[in-house]
C-alpha cells in the first residue's frame, strides 16, 4: 500500500522513519502532479514545501497547536496529510477548496488568500492563548510565496518580537532567488555546525546565562559597560556573518537557519529547536518552487505557481486556447501608450505577468515597478509619482483593491493625484473562492469623491476607455475588467451626447423597460432584451461605459421608461444600480429600478458561470423577473400604463 494511503491524520506521520519519510515526499509530490494537472490549481507552491509542511505535522500537535498558512495556496500538502485526499474535484464546485477552509477540517484556521495576513493571526492567536491560560500551545505560521512583501507581516513581527513569552514560530519559506542555495562540501559542513550552534541558542540555560551576564556587565562600572558593549558587537558581527538574521534578532526574535527546506532531518532539528525555545522564532528554510517536477522548474515566469489542466509528462497545456483574454487586451494597449507618453509609468504587487504588464516592462524596464506584495505602498506610491509629474498606471487584481482602500480615498482622491487603476478580474473570478472574487470594488469606489469609474464591454472599449482614463490629470480614474476572455464585440447603435452607448432598441413608442447592462454585463442585458421581446415588452439597452459619475442622459432616458433594470456583476448593496437610483431620486424621476447583482454574501468556488447561476445572475432569471415587474405582480413595480392608475398586483403587507 502506498504510504500516503496510511496517513489520515497529522499523527499517523511520526510512525515513520526518516526514509520512509522521503518516500513519502517523494509519493505526495508525484500525486500533486498527477491531480493538478487534471484540475488546475496552485501547482508549484506545493512542490516546494512538502517536507517543511511533513515537518510541522511531525514537530507540533494540530489542531491543539495552531497552524496558519500564509498564503493560503502552499496548503495542498497540509490537506493531504490531514485526511483530504480526494483531489478529483479541486477547486470545482462542491469539492476541495484551493486554500484553507474551516468547513473542510478543524486543522484549517485562516481562510482568506490575501498574503502577509497570516503574522497578525498569529499573533492574536497567541495572545488569546496566553490570556487564556493556554499559553503552553504553539501557534506556527508557514510564510512564504512573497508573503513578506507584504508590510502588515512586518507590523506583526513588531508586536509579536515585544512578549518574550508567546510561542509563535513562523516558519519563512525562501523559495525566491534573493538567497542562492548552499551547495558542496563546505557549505554541508558549515551546514552541521550551524545546527550544533542553533541548538544550543534556544536552550533555555543559554538564554539565562546571557540574561546573567548581561546584567552582571551592565550593572558595574565604566569598564564592565564597555565590556559589554565589546562582547556584544562582536556577536553580533559574527552572527551577521554566519547568517542573515540582523534583523530578526535587532528585534528581538530568535532566528533559526537558513536551512535546507528539502532536508526532512535539517528541517525536523529546527522545528524541534524552534518548538523548545520558550519565546517567539524564525526559523528560515531554502526552498525551491516547483521541487522535483522539471517541467515546473524549467518555467522562468513562476516554476508553474498556477496551472490549468495541463499534461503531467510534458508541463504542457491541453486546454482549448481561449479568445483574446481581457488582460493581454490590457496589457497590449497600455505598453502603446506608454510608447507614445513618457510621463506613464506601470505598479504592480508582484503579479507583474498576471495583471498585463509585462509587454511594457519588456519595452520600458526603467517605468515598471514591483513594488512586491504591498498595495497599500502602491497606491501611496502612486500618488507621490503623479505629484512628480508622472501618471501611474496601478494594475491589480480587484479584491486586491481592497487592502489599499484609504490610500486611495486619503492619498490619491484628496489629493486629486491622476493616478489610473486598472482593476483585472473583477466580478465573479470561479474557483479561487469568496476571498479572490471581485465583487466587491463597485460598491467601496460609489463613495470615493471626484472618481471616474469605466467598465468596458468589449475589448474596443476597454482600448478606448483605458485611453481615456489616462488623459484625466486631475482626480484618480478606475478601469475595471472580468477574468478570462473577452467575447465577441458589441458594437452600439449610436453614442449619446455624454457617452452612453445604445446597444439596442426593441419594441414600438416609448419602451417598458430600460436596461443597463454594466461591463461584461452588457451581453446579459441584450439577452434579457431579446427575451423580453418574445413576451411582446420592448426595451432599450445601453452601456454605461463610464459609471461613475452617472451619465445625465441615464437619467433622462429612466424617465422615460416604465422600469430601469440596471446589471452588474459586482454586490449590488450600494452599487452602481443603487447608485442610479439615488441620481433618479434627486432629478425627481419617480421610475421603479431593480438592481439585479450579487448578494452581499461570501460565494462559494466553481466556475464563473456556476456561481452566476446560483445567484440567479442569468439571462433567464433576469427576464422572468423583469417579465413579473412589468406585468405588476413583483415588486418593483413598473410604472403603470396610461390610464392605469395603480400595479395589477398585489403590494405586499408587512
Amino acid at each position: 500500500m502506498p504510504l500516503l494511503e496510511t496517513i489520515h491524520e497529522p499523527r499517523d506521520l511520526r510512525g515513520l522513519s526518516m526514509v520512509q519519510l522521503q518516500d513519502l515526499a517523494q509519493e505526495i509530490r508525484e500525486f500533486l502532479v498527477a491531480n493538478v494537472s487534471r484540475t488546475g490549481g496552485h501547482l508549484g507552491p506545493n512542490l516546494g514545501v512538502v517536507e517543511l509542511t511533513l515537518g510541522i505535522h511531525r514537530v507540533f500537535d494540530s489542531p491543539s497547536d495552531s497552524v496558519i498558512f500564509d498564503t493560503g495556496h502552499q496548503s495542498y500538502v497540509h490537506k493531504l496529510v490531514t485526511g483530504r485526499q480526494d483531489f478529483s474535484t479541486l477547486r470545482q464546485q462542491g469539492g476541495l477548496a484551493g486554500y484553507p477552509e474551516r468547513a473542510e477540517s478543524v486543522h484549517d484556521i485562516l481562510e482568506s488568500s490575501h498574503a502577509s495576513s497570516s503574522l497578525s493571526w498569529a499573533d492574536g492567536v497567541s495572545r488569546a492563548r496566553r490570556l487564556t491560560g493556554e499559553g503552553d500551545r504553539h501557534v506556527v505560521a508557514l510564510v512564504g510565496d512573497g508573503a513578506l512583501t507584504g508590510g502588515m507581516a512586518w507590523e506583526a513581527v513588531n508586536n509579536i518580537a515585544a512578549d518574550k513569552d508567546r510561542r509563535v514560530v513562523i516558519v519563512v519559506n525562501d523559495n525566491g532567488r534573493s538567497y542562492a542555495p548552499t551547495i558542496g562540501g563546505l557549505a554541508d559542513q558549515l551546514a552541521g555546525l550551524r545546527q550544533t550552534l542553533d541548538k544550543v541558542r534556544t536552550h533555555r540555560a543559554y538564554e539565562g546565562a546571557l540574561d546573567w551576564w548581561k546584567a552582571r556587565l551592565r550593572s558595574g562600572g565604566p569598564a564592565r559597560r564597555f565590556a559589554y558593549k565589546s562582547l556584544h558587537a562582536a556577536k553580533k558581527g559574527i552572527k551577521d556573518w554566519w547568517a542573515p538574521q540582523g534583523l530578526f534578532e535587532d528585534l528581538g526574535m530568535k532566528y533559526i537557519g537558513p536551512i535546507d527546506g528539502h532536508n526532512m532531518a535539517a528541517v525536523e532539528e529546527a522545528l524541534a529547536h524552534a518548538r523548545s525555545y520558550s519565546g517567539p522564532v524564525i526559523v528560515h528554510a531554502l526552498t525551491e518552487k516547483g521541487r522535483g517536477y522539471a517541467p515546473a522548474r524549467a518555467d522562468e515566469a513562476d516554476q508553474f505557481h498556477a496551472v490549468g489542466v495541463i499534461d503531467p509528462e510534458t508541463g504542457e497545456s491541453v486546454e482549448r486556447p481561449d479568445a483574446q483574454s481581457w488582460t493581454s487586451v490590457f496589457g497590449q494597449e497600455i505598453a502603446d501608450i506608454a510608447d507614445e507618453r513618457p510621463d506613464i509609468v506601470g505598479i504592480t504587487g508582484a503579479m507583474l505577468i498576471p495583471v498585463g504588464l509585462k509587454e511594457m516592462a519588456e519595452r520600458h524596464p526603467e517605468r515598471v515597478f514591483d513594488v512586491g506584495i504591498a498595495e497599500q505602498h502602491a497606491f501611496a506610491s502612486a500618488a507621490g509619482m503623479a505629484f512628480g509629474g508622472l501618471h501611474p498606471v496601478v494594475a491589480v487584481y480587484a479584491t486586491f483593491l481592497n487592502r489599499a482602500f484609504d490610500q486611495l480615498l486619503m492619498d490619491v482622491a484628496l489629493h486629486k493625484a491622476g493616478v489610473t487603476v486598472v482593476l483585472d478580474r473583477a466580478g465573479v473570478t470561479g474557483p479561487d473562492g469568496p476571498s479572490h472574487h471581485g465583487m466587491w470594488d463597485l460598491s467601496l469606489l460609489q463613495i470615493i469623491p471626484g472618481l471616474h469609474l469605466a467598465a468596458p464591454r468589449d475589448a474596443t472599449r476597454l482600448r478606448e476607455e483605458l485611453r481615456e482614463a489616462v488623459a484625466i490629470s486631475d482626480a484618480p480614474t478606475v478601469l475595471r475588467f472580468s477574468k478570462g476572455s473577452v467575447g465577441d464585440e458589441i458594437e452600439a447603435l449610436e453614442r449619446l451626447h455624454d457617452g452612453v452607448d445604445v446597444l439596442a432598441r426593441h419594441g414600438e413608442g416609448d419602451p417598458d423597460v430600460l436596461l443597463v447592462g454594466v461591463g461584461s454585463m452588457a451581453a446579459v442585458a441584450l439577452d434579457v432584451a431579446g427575451r423580453l421581446m418574445a413576451q411582446g415588452i420592448g426595451s432599450t439597452v445601453v452601456d454605461p461605459r463610464w459609471v461613475l459619475p452617472v451619465p445625465r442622459s441615464i437619467v433622462g432616458l429612466a424617465a422615460r421608461h416604465r422600469i430601469v433594470v440596471c446589471i452588474e456583476d459586482g454586490v449590488k448593496a450600494g452599487g452602481v444600480g443603487s447608485r442610479i437610483r439615488q441620481e433618479m431620486r434627486e432629478a425627481g424621476v419617480d421610475t421603479a429600478l431593480n438592481e439585479v447583482g450579487l448578494p452581499v454574501e461570501f460565494l462559494k468556488h466553481g466556475s464563473r458561470n456556476q456561481v452566476l447561476a446560483r445567484v440567479g445572475l442569468t439571462a433567464q432569471r433576469i427576464a422572468q423577473d423583469t417579465v413579473a415587474q412589468v406585468l405588476g405582480t413583483k415588486v418593483p413595480f413598473a410604472r403603470p400604463l396610461p390610464g392605469q392608475e395603480t400595479p395589477t398586483g398585489q403590494i405586499p403587507r408587512l
